[in-house]
């Protein structure tokens, strides 16, 4: 199977294991929103497993609270999609519909993902989770893993992650998974080691990310325009915002 090289790097204590189907009738009822949504559930996933309840009692990790969020265990899930399902939206509903943090692993086409995200108490409805911006891995072998993909793996052992308490524990996940991303561009694997540098990489990511949208919306514009005048103005446009990306690149 492919999630099975994963599943084990992770290292989950046998108390925790679970190794039960989820419904999609529970995803439908709780994670979406839209008919649209129901039948890309139906329709896209041809099973969800629950791997793994990470709890206090099983991993000797404290639970969370503050005034923004809970955690009282950790999920762990694989999701296989069928060919043609829509991963990205697939893969946001099934982390709205789990009320805890949720460690997911998708497999489509034999290529797996990893994604995380940080819930929270709704603003607007008392008792109800929201959840804040979904992390994932680009779709990836686990049987043949570029380097930078196999020291990612062996990273996310739970037990060198943080104990301090779930919720830094699920941000270690995050910090790896933010790690990875940074690795493929510069080429070298390494976690962040302190809370100030997991911000910092987080933010060179996100800034990254704008400018390339930014520079594809540009690209296509001057791919388009026939004004001589105004498609040199878009290439210095072009160059000024490929200098940027090349100066926070540097910053990972």
């Amino acid at each position: 199977m492919s999630f099975t090289r994963v599943i084990e790097a992770l290292a989950l204590p046998p108390d925790a294991r679970v190794d039960q189907r989820v419904p999609k009738k529970l995803l439908t009822e709780h994670g979406a929103p839209t008919a649209a949504d129901k039948r890309q559930i139906q329709d896209g996933i041809e099973e969800v497993l629950w791997v793994a309840a990470l709890k206090p009692t099983n991993i000797a990790v404290p639970a969370f609270r503050d005034d923004v969020r809970e955690y009282l265990e950790i999920a762990v899930l694989t999701a296989t999609f069928r060919a043609g399902a829509k991963p990205t939206r697939l893969i946001e509903l099934i982390h709205r519909a789990i009320p805890y943090p949720v460690v997911l692993l998708t497999e489509q086409g034999g290529a797996v993902s990893l994604s995380l995200a940080h819930k929270r108490w709704s603003q607007g409805e008392g008792g109800a989770v929201v959840v804040e911006d979904v992390r994932r891995t680009a779709p990836f072998d686990p049987k043949n893993p570029t380097a930078e993909e196999a020291h990612f793996i062996s990273s996310l052992a739970v037990s060198g992650l943080p104990h301090r308490d779930l919720f830094a524990l699920y941000q270690g996940w995050l910090d790896r998974v933010a790690a990875l991303e940074a690795a493929q561009i510069t080429g070298t694997f390494a976690p962040p080691d302190s809370d100030g540098r997991a911000q910092a990489l987080r933010d060179s990511l996100d800034a990254r990310a704008q400018l390339q949208h930014e520079l594809a919306a540009l690209r296509a514009q001057a791919g388009k325009e026939k004004q001589l005048n105004r498609r040199v103005q878009l290439n210095l446009e072009i160059k000024r915002l490929e200098a940027k990306v090349a100066a926070t690149e540097k910053t990972l």
